[in-house]
């Protein structure tokens, strides 16, 4: 069956100018795969998290998703950075851009003082798709998640995960890496239900004790 499923997974994503690439939310493209667009909606349902974190804005459909969704569950703000601003940001009242390299002090420090006090806080990893640098983001960001949340690291498909054989070492094997030898996270794989999901093994749950 993981045959099958992997060919799809390739079909899908070697055809991104008519799927992930045009897939939209309320006019703003995403660059998602709507599989675990309806995982993150049940993510959020589930923790009504007081703030979700996102590294990589691009066009901003993804941070107006979270904050629609958040909009029903009645609470909780979106903080998006990244390097190059969006050209026309969604503007809605829970989400706050920044603009600057996720692992720039300046910008983590803001992002720390915006989840201090924080109750519930999920982290989401969506920038630079190179080992080193999520590898950074995973050593910056994960202090932030909050026991039984969730820090995603999207983009673990690639390097042959089964997509982008060429793309070399990336999220997959950075957060493999953050892994070993550590007990405090572990692979939630009951999110990757759908079978098809842009995030094999990116799912990184808390534990809620220990860690």
């Amino acid at each position: 069956m993981q045959e099958t499923v992997d060919r799809f997974h390739e079909l899908y994503y070697d055809a991104g100018d008519r799927t992930w690439g045009d897939t939209w939310w309320m006019g703003i493209r995403t660059y998602k795969c709507p599989f675990d667009l309806w995982i993150y909606q049940e993510i959020l349902h589930e923790l009504e998290p007081d703030l979700v974190v996102e590294c990589g804005t691009a066009e901003g459909g993804s941070a107006l998703y979270i904050a629609h969704v958040l909009d029903l569950i009645g609470k909780g703000d979106v903080i998006t950075v990244d390097l190059v601003p969006a050209a026309r940001p969604p503007s809605h009242p829970r989400i706050r851009y920044l603009h600057g390299s996720s692992t720039d002090p300046a910008i983590v420090r803001q992002i720390e003082d915006a989840a201090r006090g924080k109750a519930v806080v999920m982290v989401i990893l969506d920038s630079d798709h190179t080992r080193a640098h999520v590898a950074e983001e995973l050593r910056l960001y994960h202090g932030l998640v909050t026991p039984g949340s969730y820090l995603i690291v999207e983009d673990t498909n690639v390097n042959g995960r089964p997509v982008l054989r060429d793309h070399g070492p990336g999220p997959g094997e950075a957060a493999q890496e953050f892994l070993s030898g550590r007990d405090d996270f572990f692979v939630d794989v009951s999110r990757e239900k759908f079978f098809l999901s842009f995030n094999p093994g990116g799912y990184l749950r808390r534990r809620r004790t220990g860690g």
